[in-house]
């Protein structure tokens, strides 16, 4: 069993990585962190676990770098996964200090695989090509800017994982109506269900990014 600790300050891409490796039966959840801090209680309070960390969130919080963060895994017996920007150029002194790096743009089996290499002693580096990256960011900002503010805000739900009727009394509406708002966001965005949906949405970093902003939105308010 892979015991994994998510830790991001981008509540969208966390959400829809945990949905995408709890599908899998070796993998479990066993923490996820928003904060520098309470990734390093997480690494003190499971160990032997597959820490998969965002460099961005290192670099906000500027007291702890990837040496340090790999050092206390290590101490723990676990692994390192460094999640990074998609445009973002890593040297390769950096890589090294990893177990392993992905970009956030990376499919959802592309995910699954590098964790599982990881999990199995093996360094694994998955990150798109700089065509790749230009592509991602166009579909992105071109679905972004096609959903209604309502359809941004089941985007941002769909993605941490809320029913249909979670959603409704979220936004203080019927469940059909959030059924009809899927068909149509489906159709803006080429995907078939629920889970493609969230696996679209972390692939994407600019839909991402307008869809964590929402999601903030809604938690200060039903705060």
């Amino acid at each position: 069993m892979n015991k994994i600790i998510l830790a991001d300050n981008q509540t969208v891409f966390r959400a829809g990585a945990a949905r995408v490796l709890a599908m899998e039966e070796e993998n479990r959840i066993v923490s996820q962190c928003d904060s520098v801090e309470r990734l390093l209680h997480a690494l003190e309070s499971f160990p032997c676990s597959i820490a998969l960390f965002s460099a961005e969130m290192l670099r906000r919080h500027g007291k702890l770098t990837v040496d340090e963060v790999a050092a206390r895994a290590a101490t723990q017996g676990s692994r390192t996964i460094m999640i990074v920007e998609n445009q973002e150029h890593v040297a390769q002194e950096m890589l090294l200090k990893v177990d392993g790096s992905m970009v956030r743009s990376l499919t959802g089996a592309e995910l699954v695989e590098c964790v599982r290499r990881v999990s199995r002693g093996q360094r694994s580096i998955v990150g798109p090509s700089g065509a790749q990256e230009m592509e991602h960011d166009t579909v992105g900002e071109r679905v972004r800017d096609r959903l209604t503010p309502r359809e941004m805000q089941i985007v941002s739900l769909i993605v941490q994982g809320c029913k249909n009727k979670e959603i409704a009394t979220l936004l203080g509406t019927k469940e059909q109506v959030v059924k009809n708002y899927l068909r149509s966001i489906y159709d803006k965005t080429g995907v078939g269900d629920r889970l493609e949906l969230a696996l679209f949405t972390i692939a994407h970093k600019v839909l991402a990014d307008a869809a964590a902003r929402v999601g903030d939105r809604l938690e200060r308010r039903s705060a």
